[in-house]
């Protein structure tokens, strides 16, 4: 039996290894289409005009400072999230890989309509505009770090779990629209944390309940079996912390 087609419409990191390296086997990957970073000087300018200053440089300040730090003292647990989930973080295969410098280029377009996937598989690129999303006849999926509609962008667990709102502290498998994490649900997962987890980890659990949920998204759609879920009545976009919110939340609330 052949197996099903599938691209992946991705950014660079270990998450786009993992995904890839978790479909592999039950899919006929045709490609990765893997777009560049926004350069740093167009993003900080886009994210101040977004935020303010003053917030982006705290921004700034937790990812060199803080986030570096838990990456550092996270590695024993992050292995233990990987071997848990049988994750693999093997580096993708160059002879699937094809570059372009962004998701929306004309040359995205071109190689989507030349492989004709039966599904896109999106992780972490560019918002993606309708022109891309509306040049071939198939779903887009992905797998967002956060339960939509109430966490969509970025960081959903760890601003769920400040919010001491852990019923909503997971991840979402949704179909991709022109927004932010807007699009309709397909499946939503809780993560379960232990004292041993922070900011640094919290993704790698939504990641590894994400490809869960994922397949079984697959699955429904190749076999007509879709059902669209509603999701939380409210809705809000949040961004990175700072570095003076988290140590406020760290000290005085002991978030990770």
């Amino acid at each position: 039996m052949n197996k099903r087609r599938l691209v992946l419409l991705a950014g660079k990191g270990i998450s786009t290894d993992i995904l890839y390296n978790s479909l592999k086997n039950d899919y006929n990957i045709e490609a990765v289409i893997l777009e560049e970073p926004v350069p740093k000087k167009e993003f900080i300018k886009k994210r101040i005009k977004k935020v303010g200053i003053g917030k982006v440089l705290g921004q700034i300040l937790f990812q060199f400072s803080i986030v570096n730090f838990l990456d550092f003292t996270s590695k024993k647990r992050k292995q233990e999230i990987l071997e848990h989930y049988g994750l693999d973080i093997s580096l993708l295969p160059k002879e699937k890989i094809l570059s372009v410098t962004s998701v929306n280029d004309n040359e995205s377009i071109s190689i989507l309509k030349k492989i004709n996937p039966e599904i896109v598989i999106v992780n972490g690129t560019r918002i993606i505009s309708k022109e891309v999303l509306n040049c071939i006849p198939v779903k887009f999926i992905n797998i967002h770090a956060g339960i939509t509609p109430k966490y969509r962008n970025v960081h959903g667990a760890y601003w769920a779990i400040v919010n001491n709102d852990m019923g909503n502290c997971g991840v979402t498998v949704h179909l991709v629209d022109p927004g932010i994490d807007t699009g309709s649900i397909i499946y939503q997962r809780t993560i379960q944390i232990t004292n041993k987890d922070n900011f640094s980890t919290y993704p790698l659990l939504q990641l590894g309940e994400g490809i869960i949920c994922l397949k079984k998204a697959l699955n429904d759609i190749f076999e007509n079996n879709l059902i669209l879920k509603k999701g939380t009545a409210e809705s809000k976009i949040w961004y990175h912390p700072t570095f003076w919110q988290y140590l406020y939340h760290r000290i005085v609330h002991n978030k990770k």
